[in-house]
């Protein structure tokens, strides 16, 4: 069906609103904005549903969150009907515009489909989700978020039994499902108060809470650091879910010196003081730094509006430093794996493709095995049941992604900042104690194992027009890998659609034992990783860059360089 079809339909359907239908009426005679509404529907990336509110198929509304749910609904009754009905499905909500609606239109299709619905009483975090699928014994879980998207975003995001975001068989099942559904009229829906009489919708909430923060406190390496509670820490949970829950961790585990940034502690879907509230971005963190200088304080910490994501500021002497994803999770693994206690002989640390090659440095040198996946933390939660069913060999340390996300523990599946932020909060605390500092503890580790450097270059390309020409560039990266970028000679291409790794130089292929992914990675004889990758939940493509060199100069300079001559190559 094309877009004019489509606009058509939802004019004339019963399930649309009056007052969606007149904004679908005010565009009649705006071919351009209907091809972008309709021209596609919302799709499951690697984090689920997500894109701008909005009235169509391609915009985030209530009529595609239920056209998911209907589909989630309709393959879970097919896996297994009887546990759908019995176990039901766990589900949060987080600050952003429409997700409290959302949340409920969610329950209320699962309701009309007998399947019981598990929902938080108020916002809660995604890792809290992920915990609470598995504590509430539910076949499934949505989390209605769009992370550290823009303030005109919003998300759905799918989990599975294990609490982690669904991968295949049951991604493909659920998707399928979903596009099966023609019209809107396909989908059940009863009333909340229908719902509620049936007891197809329970309220969750301060149980769960508790539950957590308590196994969250388990995770803890040291307990007893010198003057902890006077270490002073700076946190912002940027308008969103992060607020209760860190205050209250930090609080319960001896940090009494924590100073919230009191614009931003409230949830506001707005977003007043960032717009962007994305922790990977230093702007964030103004009013953080200014009540850190205020206070005395060395160290801030922000939280995505769903609180799976945390960046750090720290001072670096009398000047102020944002470790990148990966260091900060470089800096998280060497901490465990230096003070952690009877570490098992097959301990394992996972991580993503795109994700810095020192990494492997840094597990050697400890003696722990080094798993890589697709990106998407979906990913790093199947390897963890993979280790836990025994379908692979190791005990699950520490995960971590580039894009500031990382689970220490196996209490959730998925990226959880609010036990980042306790662990990150306990090492900057032991590192004072012993006259360190994370900047001088960072530096220590380029010392030891040399200095690594990670870049990225992020491409907007909206719209079809933009999905056309990502999909051009990949194609042709494909089809004509560059032979040499910057003077030295690529080695080896992998292609993760094709699942196909070729040494360039020898013509020897080999297979890549992964999902198939539209990612493209080159790496030269230098060490130098570089990938391509379309965003799976913005209309991005993003180029990942990983250099190595003697030094922080020579790294620095080597970086440019890089990005440079790349950037050259795809124009």
């Amino acid at each position: 069906m094309d877009y004019k079809m489509k606009y058509e339909q939802w004019l004339n359907s019963t399930a649309i609103d009056d007052a969606d239908k007149k904004d679908l009426l005010s565009i009649k005679d705006n071919d351009s904005e209907i091809e972008e509404r309709f021209y596609t529907d919302l799709a499951f990336g690697t984090g689920g549903m997500r894109g701008i509110r909005g009235v169509g198929t391609n915009r985030m509304n209530k009529y595609m969150i239920r056209k998911a749910t209907q589909g989630l609904a309709n393959y879970m009754l097919k896996v297994d009907k009887e546990k759908a009905i019995k176990c039901g499905v766990a589900i949060a909500y987080d600050c952003r515009i429409g997700s409290t609606e959302y949340a409920l239109n969610t329950a209320l299709v699962l309701a009309a489909n007998g399947i019981k619905a598990y929902l938080f009483e108020s916002l809660r975090s995604t890792p809290e989700l992920s915990f609470a699928v598995r504590e509430t014994g539910s076949l499934a879980g949505v989390v209605v978020t769009a992370s550290h998207n823009p303030v005109e975003y919003n998300g759905y995001k799918v989990y599975w039994d294990d609490g982690a975001q669904i991968v295949e068989p049951h991604a493909d099942g659920v998707v399928a499902e979903v596009n099966a559904i023609e019209d809107l009229s396909e989908i059940k829906l009863i009333s909340e108060e229908e719902a509620r009489n049936k007891g197809l919708i329970i309220d969750i909430g301060a149980e769960i809470d508790n539950k957590y923060i308590e196994t969250i406190k388990k995770e803890v390496i040291r307990k007893d650091i010198a003057d902890k509670e006077n270490f002073k820490i700076v946190y912002s949970p940027l308008h969103g879910t992060g607020k209760r829950p860190v205050q209250r961790v930090l609080k319960e585990m001896g940090f009494n010196s924590v100073f919230t940034v009191k614009e931003q502690a409230e949830p506001d879907g707005n977003f007043p003081t960032v717009g962007y509230a994305n922790p990977e971005e230093p702007a964030v963190f103004k009013l953080a730094i200014s009540l850190a200088d205020e206070v005395g304080a060395t160290v801030c910490m922000a939280n995505d509006p769903d609180a799976d994501r945390i960046g750090i500021a720290v001072k670096d002497g009398n000047t102020w430093i944002y470790p990148n994803g990966n260091q900060v999770g470089l800096l998280l693994m060497n901490y465990i794996l230096e003070n952690k206690k009877d570490i098992p002989a097959n301990g394992a640390v996972i991580s993503t493709v795109v994700s810095t090659p020192m990494l492997e440095t840094v597990a050697k040198a400890h003696n722990v095995k080094v798993f890589r996946t697709l990106t998407g933390f979906k990913y790093i939660g199947e390897k963890i049941r993979e280790f836990e069913t025994n379908a692979l060999d190791g005990t699950y340390l520490f995960g971590f992604e580039e894009s500031y996300g990382y689970l220490i523990g196996t209490h959730a599946r998925d990226k959880d900042a609010i036990v980042s932020t306790l662990i990150i909060a306990e090492m900057a605390a032991y590192y004072a104690s012993i006259g360190s500092d994370i900047a001088s503890e960072l530096k220590k580790m380029y010392d030891k194992y040399g200095w690594y450097k990670e870049g990225i270059i992020s491409v907007t390309m909206s719209g079809k027009e933009g999905a056309e020409k990502i999909k051009n560039i990949m194609n042709t990266l494909r089809a004509n890998p560059p032979k040499e970028i910057n003077g030295i000679k690529a080695t080896i291409l992998k292609d993760f659609d094709l699942q196909v790794e070729t040494n360039i130089l020898n013509g020897e292929k080999s297979t890549i034992n992964l999902p198939k992914s539209d990612v493209i990675q080159v790496i030269l004889e230098d060490g130098t990783h570089i990938t391509a990758r379309p965003s799976g939940t913005e209309p991005k493509i993003k180029y990942y860059f990983g250099v190595n060199a003697k030094d922080k100069k020579s790294v620095e300079e080597k970086m440019e360089a890089m990005k440079k001559a790349f950037t050259e190559i795809v124009k």
